[in-house]
């Protein structure tokens, strides 16, 4: 199921974050959970990409006590095999940051696609085009439901091989290989410009063509098709299971998380948080490498104890 829908969502005034200098003590939630939503990288998994057993536990104790858990990331559907074995009871992820809902039920390569929230061919093409522009030497990669397809510039910045390596315009041609897959982000790494600068040219010479964002520690963004987030997905599907933001709690790291931050009722940047995602969010928690997602829900359940 394709999904169009743009819904409006509260965005609540951001909150007082807790100073660095001292080991964050993050506020509890003022209404009670229903659902957790977390980053994966850098913020639930551990930089060498794993998920250690405190978080594993914190996680399934969340769910035994009626508390969904998320898995909102900007990873493709293929890629999300790292947490395919702690999805318990739901196992719906959202990719791509927003682009898809993905049921991760049957294991590793058997993923479903819920929904789907496509970048139209015309429009990643006309931002191409106004990037190319704007910024000189940038390259650009595709990202389709099951495929993956780049320019002959961009660089080897991924975890697979291409499917196909040619000009972008013929990467989103009507007979590309994969053309019958739904776009659902491009992808433009420049190697000259400092990331957040690169960001900030992106969204001036887009405008509200595209969502821009980035979650890299190199110059690379992220497109996705008009009103397409973290956060406007996750609204979503709040909506269907009647839960409010309230009732949401969030994690994140990176300036793709930050929409998601603003929106949850209650939200925590990571120790090893961007700067943008410490103004967002309404909390602080130590880092991924200290299982700070961990520590909230822990905390989190103690006090609902």
């Amino acid at each position: 199921m394709r999904c169009s829908t743009r819904p409006c969502w509260h965005m609540r005034d951001n909150g007082e974050v807790t100073s660095a200098t001292r080991r964050p003590q993050p506020p509890a939630p003022t209404v009670p959970p229903r659902l957790i939503a977390t980053d994966l990288d850098g913020t639930l998994l551990r930089d060498d990409k794993s998920v250690s057993q405190r978080t594993v536990a914190a996680l399934a104790a969340a769910e035994e006590a009626g508390i969904e858990v998320f898995f909102v990331t900007g990873r493709p559907a293929r890629w999300m095999d790292v947490v395919s074995d702690h999805v318990h009871g739901h196992g719906l992820a959202i990719c791509g940051n927003g682009a898809a809902v993905v049921d991760l039920h049957g294991g590793p390569g058997s993923h479903q696609f819920v929904k789907i929230r496509e970048l139209a061919t015309e429009t990643a093409l006309d931002v191409i085009t106004l990037l190319r522009a704007a910024a000189p030497g940038t390259s650009f990669a595709v990202e389709r439901t099951y495929s993956f397809h780049l320019e002959p510039t961009y660089p080897s910045l991924h975890m697979e091989p291409p499917d196909t390596i040619a000009p972008a315009e013929k990467l989103l041609a009507e007979d590309a290989q994969g053309a019958d897959q739904p776009v659902l982000k491009v992808l433009a790494y420049h190697s000259d410009i400092a990331p957040d600068d690169f960001l900030g040219l992106a969204r001036i010479a887009v405008g509200d063509r595209a969502v821009i964002t980035r979650s890299s520690p190199s110059a690379l963004l992220e497109i996705s098709g008009p009103g397409v987030s973290k956060a406007s997905t996750l609204a979503l599907c709040c909506a269907e299971r009647g839960i409010s933001h309230e009732e949401v709690v969030a994690f994140g790291d990176m300036p793709n998380d930050v929409e998601m931050l603003t929106w949850a009722g209650t939200s925590y940047a990571m120790g090893n948080a961007h700067p943008d995602v410490i103004a967002a969010a309404s909390g602080r928690t130590v880092a991924n490498n200290e299982d700070g997602v961990a520590v909230v829900i822990e905390r989190m359940l103690a006090e609902r104890r």
